[in-house]
Order: C-alpha cells, then structure tokens, then sequence
C-alpha cells in the first residue's frame, strides 16, 4: 500500500500529465475539467500497477520519486488521450 507522499505525487503528476495532454489535444478532443479527472486517475492508476511491476520504484528516495512522476506523468497523459478519443468516437455516432 502506497503512503500518503507517494499517494501526492502521483496525483500531482497525473494531473500535469493529463492537463499537458490537454493542451496539446486543443479542439475536439479536449477535455475541459475532465483532464484534470482523467490525469489524476491515470497518474495513481499507472503509478500504482507499475510500483508492483518494478520493486526499484518503491520507497521515497529520490530515484524512485522522479521514476514514480515520470511513470504517473506518462499514465496520466495517457488516460486523457484515452478518454478524449473515446469521447470524440461517442459523439460521432
């Protein structure tokens, strides 16, 4: 179980991640507020599976914080992108 500082910084990461997603998705598939949701989600969801799948990126040392933002980042962003095609494949049926 992740404490509370791993907890922060992957949603702080996923946050960025999905909102710098966002930014770069501009137009139709743009989120709005749902990529703040989408990051958070995604940052804790990825950073939570991967921390089992790579025992290095347990613990609060500061190889395994930047692994855990990079990771939480990276799934972050990746959720958005996700979500927003998801949405966008709704809307055109």
């Amino acid at each position: 179980m992740p404490d509370m500082v791993n907890l922060i910084v992957w949603l702080v990461a996923g946050v960025a991640g999905g909102n710098a997603a966002g930014d770069l998705l501009k137009g139709d598939y743009d989120l709005g507020p749902g990529n703040t949701v989408a990051g958070a989600i995604g940052g804790v969801a990825g950073a939570f599976i991967l921390q089992f799948l790579i025992p290095a990126l347990r613990g609060i040392d500061y190889g395994s914080i930047i692994g855990q933002l990079i990771v939480a980042a990276a799934s972050g962003a990746a959720l958005t992108v996700i979500a927003a095609a998801v949405q966008m494949r709704k809307k055109r049926r």
